[in-house]
């Protein structure tokens, strides 16, 4: 996605130093080479929205065919039977899958706390670090159940003087900040639905002190916009504002019933937006009006979401979707450029980082390739277009800071086929 790049990328120290024109050789001498002219090469794609756990409940025939409450009130009983063992599978074969796609950088928002979960974070971090991934992991959170007037039951919530307590904890852990950084936190109350006013606010205060963002479900569903209007006497996104969180910090998922004021808004405060156009549809939840956002100044990027509700970790197919749905949204006007840039230097922003998303001098060595080999590519004209009409979906190799964690489609140190046995096994005791 960098023309001036044709002739080549260098790489030094986790970084791209030097875009290398076609026929031009580059300024410094290197070490070693590789010959990527069968490869389109792209910025590694950046996820700003997934529930790993999720991989465990892909297409459950409890939940299948449901609008997101109904949905959500299926599989929670389902969800409060994780344990450390089956999350860390969940967890692996997620990042598994969404490195095979070609992402370098992921989010994940978990936050589901079944007794025994504490350490979910931990594991999580973990993984990412097995693979070589970036991350940023989303300290989620639900505290207010069935019992309080909200929808998970009492087995996956918290309270909340022990979320606060383990932010802090994960925070001082495990956030690295600036360049190049390669686990960063989040915190992220689940959706209005789920977390107190009180949660929201001091998660808020948390987020500004520590310098990390804010990451929460929002205007999803009518459903939601019922619920808000019932509880708190105003709409998802007024909400939002009386609880501290418009502003440049957060990022949501979904955003789709916004209107034109609330737009505006979003726009004005550079609040981020994480389209999530499978799981939109799968759930017939909407449309997200990401061109409109845009220009209103929001940052959009793109998610898979969970993979109960894609039931996929692919974000090179979401970029497909992204395009088809958005153009029935607009019109054939939205290209796929746009969908690549959201699934790159958009997510990028979401996630508050100037060092990934674009190749470019000075940023860090995350890189995508993806070969044009397979029938389905064959008489394709534009090599970044057929990439996404022609439904690319596996990266060939993929690059992060600078190291090889994908090649010939297998990722380094780890047996998919192993890992497909023990997920399986472990996904039929959630039947």
């Amino acid at each position: 996605m960098a023309e001036e790049a044709c002739g080549g990328i260098v790489v030094k120290g986790g970084r791209i130093v030097e875009l290398v024109a076609r026929g031009a050789q580059p300024a410094m001498a290197v070490d070693a080479t590789f010959d990527a002219s069968r490869h389109v090469v792209l910025p590694g794609l950046v996820n700003t929205h997934h529930h790993f756990y999720q991989t465990l409940t892909r297409a459950h025939p409890k939940a299948i065919n449901k609008e997101l409450f109904d949905w959500l009130k299926a599989l929670y009983p389902v969800w409060a039977r994780l344990t450390p063992e089956t999350l860390r599978l969940a967890t692996r074969l997620a990042l598994t899958d969404l490195l095979m796609s070609g992402v370098t950088t992921t989010s994940d928002h978990h936050y589901v706390f079944p007794k025994g979960l504490d350490d979910a974070m931990d594991i999580q971090v973990d993984e990412a670090g097995r693979l070589g991934m970036r991350m940023t992991v989303t300290r989620g959170s639900m505290n207010l159940s069935v019992k309080d007037g909200g929808l998970p039951p009492d087995s996956v919530v918290q309270d909340e003087d022990e979320i606060l307590a383990d932010c802090e904890r994960v925070i001082g852990k495990y956030h690295q900040t600036g360049d190049g950084a390669m686990i960063q936190v989040a915190l992220a109350p689940c959706s209005p639905f789920s977390v107190t006013r009180s949660l929201m606010c001091a998660c808020g205060e948390l987020a500004t002190r520590h310098d990390c963002r804010l990451h929460t479900h929002l205007a999803e569903t009518h459903d939601e916009d019922d619920f808000c209007k019932a509880r708190f006497g105003m709409s998802p996104l007024d909400y939002l504002d009386s609880v501290g969180w418009l502003n440049g910090r957060t990022w949501l998922a979904h955003g789709i019933h916004f209107s034109d004021a609330d737009i505006t808004r979003l726009g004005r405060h550079e609040v981020g937006v994480c389209h999530c156009p499978t799981s939109n549809m799968v759930l017939a939840s909407g449309q997200c009006r990401t061109r409109d956002l845009e220009a209103a100044g929001s940052p959009v990027g793109l998610g898979v979401d969970g993979s109960a509700s894609n039931d996929s970790s692919n974000l090179m197919e979401g970029v497909r979707h992204a395009l088809m749905i958005n153009r029935l949204t607009y019109d054939a006007t939205v290209t796929h450029l746009d969908a690549l840039r959201w699934a790159t230097a958009g997510s990028a922003r979401c996630l508050g980082r100037s060092d990934i998303g674009e190749i470019a001098v000075g940023r860090q060595a995350d890189l995508a390739f993806f070969a044009l080999d397979e029938l389905r590519f064959s008489g394709a004209g534009d090599p970044l277009a057929a990439l996404v009409l022609c439904g690319a979906h596996r990266a060939d190799r993929v690059m992060i800071a600078g190291e090889w964690r994908l090649i010939d489609g297998v990722p380094l140190g780890l047996d998919v086929a192993d890992l497909r046995a023990a997920h399986g096994a472990a996904a039929a005791k959630f039947l």
